[in-house]
């Protein structure tokens, strides 16, 4: 798996996306006091496909796409600009070869979160991608 996220990391540096959320990506978790935009992405599940000559793994990557905004223009635009970096998009894999890359679930909502200041209130875009590599 850490060469899947080496690859996914590895492809933001000049997009549209990172220009958007000023390089802010994180794996698992933000760190404390984070200026909002950004996006964190983690593994939710991981599984092989075990066959007879060949092995593949089958991951769910959850992108999280966080704005401070007061409307939801921002987020629709991270959101788009991830789309645009990672719909079924080849990407190099060390020592393995993604098969595909392809968007499952988006869920937008507005949370409130908790910053030094108080609460804030924050749009919250969930974009759920089923990855399979050949290893």
């Amino acid at each position: 798996m850490l060469n899947l996220s080496k690859a996914i990391y590895g492809k933001l540096p000049g997009s549209a996306l990172a220009s958007h959320i000023a390089n802010r990506m994180f794996k698992g978790r933000a760190p404390e006091g984070a200026e909002y935009p950004y996006v964190v992405y983690l593994i939710v599940s991981n599984s092989p496909i075990l066959t007879f000559n060949t092995n593949y793994e089958d991951t769910i990557i959850q992108f999280s796409l966080f704005s401070s905004a007061s409307g939801s223009t921002e987020v629709e635009g991270m959101y788009t600009d991830l789309k645009t970096l990672y719909d079924e998009k080849a990407m190099s894999i060390d020592s393995e070869t993604l098969i595909w890359m392809v968007r499952e679930n988006a869920t937008l909502m507005v949370e409130d979160h908790t910053v030094k200041n108080g609460t804030v209130q924050v749009w919250h875009y969930a974009v759920d991608y089923r990855v399979i590599i050949k290893v």
